[in-house]
């Protein structure tokens, strides 16, 4: 059995628009990637998929997927990665690659996307119980209400605020995210 084809032109596009994108030709579908992710479970693809689906050449399917716009930038696929691809840089390039084509479902993944950089903005972190209810609630109430006794699990062992905390220096944080934002423009 000869290896899958590689369609080498919208892998090449993805890596100039990841700082450290060749690496991406080294992915060894482990899986590590998509199994260490929180979001993994609203993902259409995981990571490894949508990887592999970069190299059959799947532009649309690849910049039409929910996958890039749920990814929170913890980071920790990027921590466990054994060939070190920078997973979340590649998550948001295919988001500018999607926006500037206009292939994004508008509706849901972007919407999680701006609250969860909203608390960031704002607080300098993630505040799960905010997210789960500005977002979650309004796009999928039923399948959230399920979650209810692991919530109260993470608030019993003091793993969930109610209320979100402003890190220290989030003046300076601001700074970087806006001087980001100018550099982004351009």
């Amino acid at each position: 059995m000869s290896p899958p084809e590689v369609h080498d032109g919208f892998l090449q596009e993805i890596m100039a628009a990841t700082p450290g994108g060749e690496t991406l030709k080294t992915c060894l579908q482990c899986g590590t990637c998509g199994g260490s992710c929180p979001s993994g479970p609203d993902m259409d693809h995981t990571p490894r998929q949508l990887f592999a689906m970069i190299n059959a050449g799947l532009r649309e399917q690849v910049l039409r997927s929910n996958t890039p716009w749920y990814c929170v930038s913890c980071y920790y696929c990027m921590v466990r990665c054994p060939k070190e691809i920078p997973v979340t840089d590649v998550m948001y390039a295919l988001k500018r690659m999607a926006v500037r084509a206009k292939l994004y479902d508008d509706s849901d993944a972007p919407d999680f996307s701006e609250t969860f950089i909203g608390y960031v903005e704002n607080y300098g972190r993630s505040f799960e119980l905010g997210l789960a209810t500005r977002y979650h609630l309004t796009h999928k109430p039923l399948r959230k209400a399920g979650m209810g006794p692991m919530g109260l699990e993470l608030l019993a062992k003091q793993r969930m605020a109610l209320r979100p905390e402003r890190i220290k220096g989030i003046k300076q944080l601001r700074a970087i995210l806006e001087k980001a934002k100018t550099l982004e423009a351009v």
